[in-house]
């Protein structure tokens, strides 16, 4: 077996001992390492000790909900967070999806599948941090569209555009052609790379949001277009 993974650490964080052993297990028969952790209020502290390459974080855990944990993370760390959760209410994914998670798992689930996304995100980050840096990574449109690669950070007209990591890489794809229709297939080919487990309707989720934002910064202009049974496309 390839020790591709050994390095990596998942921090699981789970208060079903049955369900985090079993997902530790394939886990660590996928070369992974891993820990656990029970209790919300001990999540932060336990990232701060020794930073994970992931973190699988249940919704509901005693003592902090992974709403508020996720909050959290995000203001000091851009550790993927994969969201796992028996709450399949639209609103929870898309306010999970909000606070920074980069992706979520409704239960049950296999264990085999939380294998294949955490494969699938680390694959994407790794790609992310050995890519050559050119000596400027800020791409500047025209229209006042800025994208900053090196501080994963854009703005539109001078307003801050506060996007969560996946937000940001969806903006990026699309700006690097406006006007390009972009299927839904592309574009979850520049998010994730597992298609087993990511469907159409996480990309929407994501386009709603990220439409919010640059309306925020934009009102009068309508700067992402749906186009029916094709995809999206960005109007500079």
């Amino acid at each position: 077996m390839s020790d591709e993974h050994s390095t990596r650490r998942i921090l699981i964080v789970e208060d079903e001992p049955k369900l985090a052993n079993l997902v530790g297990d394939y886990l660590k028969a996928a070369s992974f390492e891993t820990q656990i952790v029970d209790d919300g209020r001990d999540v932060i502290d336990a990232v701060k000790a020794q930073m994970p390459d992931l973190i699988l974080l249940d919704l509901m855990l005693p003592g902090r909900d992974g709403f508020d944990i996720c909050r959290e993370l995000r203001s000091f760390s851009e550790v993927p967070i994969v969201m796992m959760t028996a709450r399949v209410e639209e609103i929870d994914r898309l306010v999970g999806l909000e606070l920074g998670a980069d992706d979520y798992i409704c239960k049950p689930f296999s264990p085999r599948e939380v294998v294949a996304r955490v494969k699938a995100i680390l694959r994407r980050t790794q790609r992310s941090a050995t890519s050559p840096a050119s000596e400027s990574t800020e791409a500047v449109a025209p229209t006042g569209l800025q994208i900053d690669e090196a501080r994963y950070t854009a703005s539109f007209g001078g307003k801050p555009l506060d996007l969560t990591p996946v937000e940001f890489r969806l903006l990026k794809t699309l700006a690097a052609a406006p006007g390009r229709v972009f299927s839904r297939d592309r574009l979850l080919d520049n998010l994730y790379t597992d298609h087993r487990v990511v469907t159409d309707r996480t990309v929407d989720s994501h386009i709603k949001n990220l439409r919010r934002k640059l309306d925020q910064a934009s009102p009068d202009q309508e700067l992402i277009r749906s186009i029916y049974g094709v995809g999206y496309k960005l109007e500079l």
